[in-house]
């Protein structure tokens, strides 16, 4: 992480979420807990652990995705109200939940955004080259955008990951939850992305997590030790399992 650049942007530093002997169980047994942490507003803070099933669930946790079994989870001012939460968070590039048909272009998904973000009554025409700026070019920055006739299945695995993050952050709430750096296999990708973190971090809270508890460096706000993580990866979320 120490090869990304230090953020020029401001931030309050104030607590956005703290968590008190968080907990959360699902229907088939024990999943992470109980830890405490605080994440400041503004910047990336990053969840140390290994990638695991208690990991991604504590992500998606503290983007309002999963309820607290045990223990408090405050965040933007209310306790343990995870559709409060949910309603200003977004989720990017976890599995679990926003999984990308990959037998599709990109053409589609963008068109697919449009068609969400406009009125029912609305002809959506196919997204073009400007739709694909609109979405893509905050989270690729000077990287290039893929092309729209290409298939998802087809991207490299940062363009595919930046692209994932792009469509979970078309909204663009004030919290941005991101599934693993360590997800990469290539050090070079894990380093451009972090760097594509820390730019998102200057106007958005970002959270996301790696398997290395390195101390903060490189425009990283925090870096946050947590154990109590169960190990493997997920069997599965019940729907009751989620928000």
């Amino acid at each position: 992480m120490s090869d990304v650049p230090e953020p020029s942007g401001s931030s309050s530093g104030l607590p956005l979420l703290e968590a008190r002997g968080l907990t959360v169980n699902a229907s088939w047994g024990h999943i992470f807990g109980p830890v405490d942490f605080t994440v400041a507003e503004g910047g990336v803070t990053v969840f140390a652990g290994p990638e695991s099933r208690g990991r991604a669930a504590l992500l998606l946790t503290v983007a309002g995705r999963m309820r607290p079994s045990r223990g408090e989870l405050t965040a933007f001012g209310r306790t343990n109200d995870a559709q409060h939460l949910f309603n200003r968070a977004a989720v990017a590039w976890i599995d679990e939940v926003d999984g990308i048909q990959q037998a599709i272009r990109i053409r589609d998904v963008v068109t697919e955004l449009k068609r969400w973000s406009s009125p029912w009554w609305k002809w959506v025409t196919p997204a073009g080259e400007d739709d694909l700026e609109r979405v893509c070019r905050p989270v690729f920055g000077s990287y290039p955008l893929p092309d729209l006739e290409a298939f998802v299945e087809e991207l490299p695995e940062l363009s595919s990951a930046l692209f994932r993050i792009a469509v979970g952050n078309h909204r663009r709430p004030p919290l941005l939850v991101i599934g693993g750096v360590d997800r990469l296999t290539r050090r070079e990708n894990q380093v451009l992305l972090m760097e594509r973190l820390v730019d998102l971090g200057r106007t958005q809270t970002v959270i996301t997590a790696d398997v290395n508890a390195v101390a903060p460096a490189g425009g990283v706000r925090a870096v946050i030790p947590v154990d109590n993580l169960t190990e493997g990866q997920f069997l599965g979320l019940d729907h009751e399992d989620r928000t």
